[in-house]
């Protein structure tokens, strides 16, 4: 099965990715409101899964609705909420549905959930899951027992991850981001990035290995979040610049400088060749993207 997000990375196209976040209950109505807004705007489409330790429909289901409205999906997955029986037993079930990109996550702890009484995992992280993919890949599981069949049936993984380039201090991302280099993840999605000079710094230094970036872009919706985040989401600074210029625009013109300001942002990454790629991240607000991407001066046609 073709592989396009993967192909246009190998090609060298500039790629957009966006994300959607399934429902807490079977109401899809809304994340199938999304996927059919961003199908033909974005290369592919991520599906968080469990976001915040929060339970939600899962990742696995949404991606299948991607892929039944002709998308490519990228399949999220923590190693929170599952052990490795569990996690390998995801993947086969998403390589029988011609899933192929997989982004691993370790998680983020329970007591931030809806569920702080529930039993974290962590059976592995997102290392170790990478390397999951690439055992099934070979015909093996973790434990080097044999899958049934032959190739073509081993799964075809494109393993990706995350890093926070903005993180104080950066040094313990950059052996992470390393690491999972080394173990075989082939395209990174970044933490949110506001800093350009930073996200350059960072860049100078990946750019040494042979693997794809695509910066992550949070839609700033006002100065009230931009300041939270500054204050409480670790690896995230928003420049007191951006603050001032989201303040200016008084309540009433916050949110669409916040889209002016993303957009702005992925022109000057595109232009500049700063990254492969960029991933937005619009948290609940997925009908601005298509807004987004018109400040940026992105189009695109159907791809899948």
């Amino acid at each position: 099965m073709k592989n396009l997000f993967r192909q246009k990375l190998e090609a060298g196209d500039f790629v957009v990715t966006a994300e959607v976040g399934p429902p807490k209950g079977a109401d899809l109505r809304k994340m199938r409101e999304h996927i059919e807004l961003l199908i033909d705007r974005v290369d592919a489409l991520n599906v968080t899964d469990n976001q915040s330790s929060v339970m939600r429909y899962p990742s696995i289901g949404g991606c299948l609705d991607i892929i039944k409205a002709g998308g490519t999906p990228i399949l999220q997955m923590t190693c929170r909420d599952r052990n490795r029986i569990a996690l390998e037993s995801d993947l086969l079930f998403a390589a029988s549905l011609g899933i192929q990109n997989v982004l691993a996550l370790t998680g983020d702890a329970v007591t931030v959930g809806d569920h702080p009484q529930a039993k974290p995992v962590f059976d592995l992280d997102s290392t170790q899951l990478i390397d999951v993919m690439n055992h099934l890949g070979r015909g093996v599981d973790i434990g080097n027992n044999k899958l049934s069949g032959e190739q073509p049936f081993y799964p075809d993984f494109f393993p990706g991850a995350i890093v926070t380039p903005e993180s104080l201090p950066v040094e313990p991302q950059l052996i992470k981001f390393e690491k999972k280099v080394t173990i075989g993840a082939k395209f990174f999605q970044t933490q949110a990035i506001y800093d350009l000079d930073t996200f350059r710094s960072f860049m100078n230094y990946a750019r040494q290995f042979d693997v794809k970036i695509l910066a992550g872009i949070v839609l700033l919706t006002g100065t009230g979040m931009a300041k939270y985040m500054t204050r409480n989401v670790p690896g995230i600074i928003v420049p007191q610049s951006l603050i001032d210029e989201l303040s200016s625009a008084g309540k009433k013109g916050e949110f669409e400088t916040g889209i002016a300001i993303a957009g702005r942002m992925i022109r000057t990454i595109r232009e500049e060749k700063l990254a492969d790629g960029v991933h937005i991240m619009a948290i609940g607000r997925e009908s601005a993207i298509p807004d987004i991407l018109e400040a940026a001066g992105v189009k695109r046609q159907r791809v899948f």
